[in-house]
């Protein structure tokens, strides 16, 4: 995959954007959309937001949105399909996560989280020990509210790997 050659509006010195940004659209929270959309934006970030209900992360010629069938991972195969090396996923799907650091890209969840070589097994099989837990019939918490807390963490993440891989 080429450089997209960008220019910061504030500073007008291109800049390269080697990654393309990948959005599991399918459940992604209403209050990090500005968060991302100021990313995009700001750095021009080419981005692909797939997911099997219309969705929008906000208007700009730099998001391209896919829609897939309705299914179970639907989305999820066809990021898998696109994603290349160093591309960056948002995604809370553990599974996908590690589909796609398996091809050496990166992801980040919904609440601030970088998945990575180092931690995607440790959250693998915590998914498996609770979905394990719930199929004997054990009830189980789920996550806690998304809220703004969560909204903050996963900013300060993206700006992290913005920092560095911008």
């Amino acid at each position: 995959m080429g450089l997209l050659q960008c220019h910061k509006p504030d500073k007008g010195r291109p800049i390269a954007v080697p990654f393309t940004l990948y959005i599991d659209g399918d459940a992604f929270p209403n209050l990090l959309k500005p968060i991302v959309h100021r990313a995009i934006e700001r750095l021009r970030i080419p981005t692909v937001v797939v997911s099997n209900k219309k969705i929008t992360i906000g208007d700009s010629d730099h998001i391209r949105y896919i829609l897939v069938e309705a299914g179970a991972d639907e989305a999820d195969h066809e990021i898998v399909r696109m994603v290349e090396a160093g591309d960056l996923v948002i995604t809370a799907d553990i599974p996908l996560a590690d589909r796609v650091i398996t091809k050496e890209a990166h992801a980040i969840d919904h609440r601030g989280g970088l998945f990575s070589v180092d931690n995607i097994k440790q959250y693998l099989a915590m998914r498996n020990l609770m979905e394990s837990i719930r199929d004997s019939g054990e009830m189980t918490k789920g996550p806690p509210p998304f809220n703004q807390k969560d909204a903050h963490e996963f900013a300060n993440q993206l700006h992290r790997f913005l920092t560095r891989h911008a």
